[in-house]
């Protein structure tokens, strides 16, 4: 299958893309896209990738699946695209970089910024039918992003990983942590920071001291 995808990326992932479990998931993806609204758009489906370059990753955060509202998923996880209202997760993310590193509450909530400075904004099921959370779950592209955290894992080193709530912590199973930071904390959601596991965390912070400890520079959050 002919996947559209950063050419770094494309000859590390080229093998997941030949898979039977990947035509599967690229027949249902092409199926809903053309039945249903869905989201993020079409040509940006694979954007985190396109956004960080596998030889420029220095930080993974995991999210779960795409935002289901109209115009809010831009293929990066947690980030919506300009002039979008902030999602609870994105207002309780950016209040605690506030309260971590003293950064003033931005206006955007898009996070290419981010994936430019080497953030891969990776979710782990990267497509889903409008207003229809999860929607597209199980179909494969837990498989695939499994497989993107193995190959990240294997071939990189001294990454930071940011695993936020269980669903994210699962995905870690494939993180070698002798070699890697992994961080985990409670998802950003309101249910879940209001419960005292997310404010506090410092994840950014100790993200940047660690970059710095490896001599690569830090993300300015």
């Amino acid at each position: 299958m002919n996947v559209n995808i950063d050419p770094g990326w494309k000859a590390r992932l080229q093998p997941e893309f030949e898979k039977p479990y990947f035509e599967s998931l690229a027949g249902f993806v092409r199926n809903e896209y053309t039945q249903h609204k869905c989201y993020p758009r079409g040509s940006e489906i694979f954007a985190a990738f396109d956004h960080c370059r596998f030889d420029d990753i220095k930080v993974v955060i995991i999210g779960q699946d795409p935002y289901h509202g109209p115009g809010q998923a831009n293929g990066l996880c947690f980030s919506v695209n300009d002039g979008i209202a902030h999602p609870p997760s994105l207002i309780n993310i950016f209040r605690e970089i506030e309260a971590d590193l003293g950064t003033p509450y931005p206006k955007s909530g898009n996070l290419e910024r981010w994936a430019d400075q080497g953030v891969l904004l990776l979710n782990a099921t990267l497509t889903v039918r409008a207003h229809q959370a999860g929607s597209h779950q199980n179909r494969g592209w837990e498989t695939f992003t499994d497989a993107v955290i193995q190959k990240v894992s294997e071939e990189k080193e001294n990454m930071v990983f940011m695993l936020w709530g269980g669903y994210a912590k699962k995905k870690g199973s494939k993180i070698d942590r002798s070699k890697h930071l992994v961080l985990e904390t409670g998802h950003p959601s309101p249910l879940s920071a209001n419960r005292g596991f997310w404010f506090g965390n410092k994840h950014f912070s100790k993200a940047n001291g660690y970059l710095e400890s490896v001599g690569k520079a830090a993300i300015q959050w």
